[in-house]
């Protein structure tokens, strides 16, 4: 039976806690889990610790942890652009706690997804898994929001018998609507200058540094979710995504009518049984045969 091993372990000179779920016979290949912040190892609706225990049933060693900062872990908190030595670390001791390990695949969430996006180069890194991947600009949230909010709003009777009997501030309502207008058009700059320049923004980081992998990459999105909808839309349109995700190593799977978060038990039970059917087919050679029946995400107390 799997069974779970809480640990601390040193990364960058902090004190940082990790909990591994790990099987009787744990494949070659494990998972670590990366969180979307401001979050911990927990994650919302539990569905980390459930993600962890199901693939741990399926015989895939899991690992989750604290960044710095967050959680269990001490130390200064630090954004999701600056945890590259935390993922280091854990895998570090990962590896350490699992001998049989000779390759991970990180998997992370919002924020999460995108910071293992940076990540730099690792050979023991075999894969990512980015489930609805954060590369919000000012520009990209408002055109979102006016498609998705506010079109919607005008297409709706509703909105327009409330307009009609004054339960609708109009002056506010605009006032709302001209300024994400503008932000769609024209965005507020939100990037930092360096020596070298302005810094590319978000999205172009995100896809430069997809560029540079040429391993099993799996793309989740939710279709009820503005961060995935800024994804597909920065997918769409910024060329070096574009090019990323018409990579033959990209498998992209959207789930129509799923939230951020995956809410419910039946949106965690799809999420993770897009995840093993991914591992499965993306690296059959590191991993025991487990078919995707045999393990389920059982909802945690």
């Amino acid at each position: 039976m799997p069974h779970e091993i809480p640990f601390f372990f040193d990364g960058a000179g902090c004190t940082l806690l990790g909990i591994a779920s790990l099987p009787d016979t744990p494949s070659r290949l494990g998972v670590v889990i990366v969180v979307g912040g401001p979050q911990y190892r927990v994650g919302s609706h539990r569905q980390f610790v459930m993600l962890a225990r199901a693939l741990a049933q399926a015989g895939v060693a899991c690992l989750r942890f604290d960044y710095r900062g967050m959680g269990d872990s001490d130390g200064p908190a630090a954004g999701f652009e600056a945890v590259d030595t935390d993922i280091r670390a854990a895998i570090d001791v990962f590896f350490a706690r699992v001998p049989a390990l000779e390759r991970v695949v990180l998997w992370g969430l919002c924020d999460g997804a995108s910071a293992i996006a940076l990540y730099g180069d690792d050979s023991r890194v075999a894969g990512r898994a980015l489930y609805n991947p954060w590369v919000r600009t000012d520009r990209s949230e408002a055109q979102v929001v006016l498609k998705r909010y506010y079109l919607r709003r005008l297409a709706d009777p509703g909105f327009w018998r409330k307009l009609a009997s004054g339960r609708v501030l109009l002056g506010v309502s605009a006032a709302g609507v001209w300024d994400i207008a503008r932000r769609a058009v024209k965005p507020r700059l939100h990037r930092s200058v360096t020596r070298a320049g302005v810094e590319p923004s978000l999205p172009k980081r995100v896809a430069r540094a997809l560029a540079r992998q040429s391993r099993p990459l799996l793309i989740a999105l939710s279709g009820n979710d503005t961060v995935a909808a800024e994804f597909e839309a920065q997918g769409a349109t910024l060329p070096e995504l574009v090019a990323v995700l018409a990579g033959t190593n990209v498998r992209r799977v959207k789930f129509a009518e799923m939230n951020h978060t995956f809410s419910s038990a039946r949106w965690r039970e799809a999420a993770f049984i897009a995840t093993l059917q991914w591992l499965q087919s993306a690296f059959p050679e590191w991993l025991h045969s487990t078919p995707t029946g045999h393990a389920r995400v059982r909802e945690a107390r």
